[in-house]
């Protein structure tokens, strides 16, 4: 949510951002619709005003048995009460179209933001690890991982498309690679573990952005509620309509859940293997800060994601996105793309972004500073440490023998009881 403070102050600046994100300038409709809200409730409270005096006056006629001017203040009160009702309407119309104008405005992007349209135009920042030289020729994960336990087929008889059953020694992996990034992000990286909500309001995906812009890809209950997509709706919405004490802060939270996402749009995208799926598990990373701190908590949450890739010694890069392939959120955001040897190319892991106050503002979640009397909206970060699917992913195929097997990494062998290779059933 934007502060319509900053748009009469700096309209040709908020249209600048506007225009990096490659979106038509919008300050002069905004300000019309926030200028005659602000006449109408002037206009109001004016009314409201003179409706009370009038009517303390009427009291005081009577009683001074000037009639006549009794008779024409009850007839000015009427008038009022009267006009009233329609101003009421006309300001709850005008506050609704500007609310919804400011709603679907996306975050405006950081001063160090890359121009750029799309992926194309994002730009490295640094690279880890060297791709594994096969000496033969690397399968693709949805090739050789059916005969390791991932089960496409099956999955697929109970629920269609783009969903996966893992079995045995890949279900044991799996969740190996979960219990080890939840250990990693909670224990050596200080993030709280909270077991979350998996089914939220509408007022929680409006907090961190996914109403009312992207209902499309999201699954909704029949009662009206909604499965989350991602574990940053459910953390960053517990400081929701909250003055966070102060000395909480940063606050640093993780989770690991189902997301669920209808994919809507992707249609072509990644539909063989378990890149792209509608039911998924991740890690997620939210930080809750003061404004002065969100910079170096945005480095710190890309630090907690890339430890665990180079725990388990998968080759990296590390993106900063460019203006036009940010999400509607972000100010600025980092990705961490794994390198996937079937592809030969590097693809996304995960993506850590920091939101600067936009999500606070739509949650109303606010700290004091020491010593001040105003508060003052909080920055929301959010990140994957990391997506458990595509890390999967990742192990499978950077870990691939020549036989169809599988070497379990080194960080990952405690959680296996014992299994230090998948085999090919």
């Amino acid at each position: 949510m934007h502060d319509i403070r900053f748009i009469r102050e700096n309209p040709a600046a908020f249209d600048v951002g506007l225009g990096r994100r490659g979106l038509a300038a919008s300050s002069a409709d905004i300000l019309a619709l926030d200028e005659r809200s602000r006449a109408i409730k002037t206009e109001l409270q004016q009314s409201q005003a003179r409706r009370n005096e009038a009517s303390k006056a009427i009291g005081a006629a009577m009683a001074a048995k000037d009639m006549e001017k009794a008779e024409t203040l009850k007839a000015e009160v009427a008038a009022l009460k009267e006009s009233m009702p329609a101003l009421e309407n006309e300001d709850r119309e005008v506050s609704e179209k500007l609310h919804a104008l400011l709603s679907a405005i996306p975050n405006l992007p950081a001063a160090d933001v890359p121009e750029g349209a799309d992926e194309a135009d994002n730009v490295e920042v640094s690279r880890w690890g060297e791709p594994r030289a096969f000496d033969f020729a690397p399968q693709d994960h949805a090739d050789f991982g059916p005969a390791l336990g991932l089960d496409f087929e099956g999955a697929a008889a109970l629920s269609g498309a783009r969903f996966a059953a893992l079995r045995g020694q890949m279900a044991r992996l799996h969740r190996a690679l979960a219990q080890y990034m939840l250990d990693r992000q909670s224990g050596d990286n200080g993030y709280e573990e909270v077991n979350p909500p998996l089914l939220v309001r509408d007022e929680a995906l409006f907090g961190t952005g996914q109403l009312p812009k992207f209902a499309e890809d999201l699954f909704r209950t029949t009662d009206g509620r909604w499965l989350i997509p991602t574990a940053e709706v459910s953390l960053t919405n517990l400081v929701r309509e909250q003055i966070v004490d102060v000395a909480s802060l940063p606050m640093r939270l993780t989770a690991l859940t189902p997301c669920f996402r209808s994919e809507a749009g992707s249609a072509g995208r990644d539909t063989r293997g378990f890149i792209r799926q509608h039911q998924f598990e991740k890690v997620e990373l939210v930080a809750i800060c003061k404004p002065e701190e969100s910079e170096a908590e945005h480095e710190r949450m890309c630090a907690a994601a890339e430890g665990v890739l180079q725990a388990l010694e998968l080759p990296y890069r590390k993106v900063l996105l460019c203006t036009g392939d940010m999400g509607f959120a972000a100010a600025k955001t980092f990705d961490l793309e794994v390198w996937l040897p079937s592809q030969q190319t590097y693809r996304e892991i995960s993506s850590i972004s920091n939101c600067g106050d936009f999500q606070a503002r739509r949650m109303n979640a606010r700290f004091k500073p020491e010593g001040e009397k105003q508060t003052r909206f909080l920055h929301t970060l959010n990140g994957s440490g990391l997506a458990v699917g595509r890390t999967l992913v990742a192990v499978l195929e950077n870990y691939q023998q020549e036989d169809g097997s599988v070497i379990v990494p080194e960080v990952l062998k405690p959680y296996m009881g014992g299994i230090d290779r998948l085999e090919p059933r």
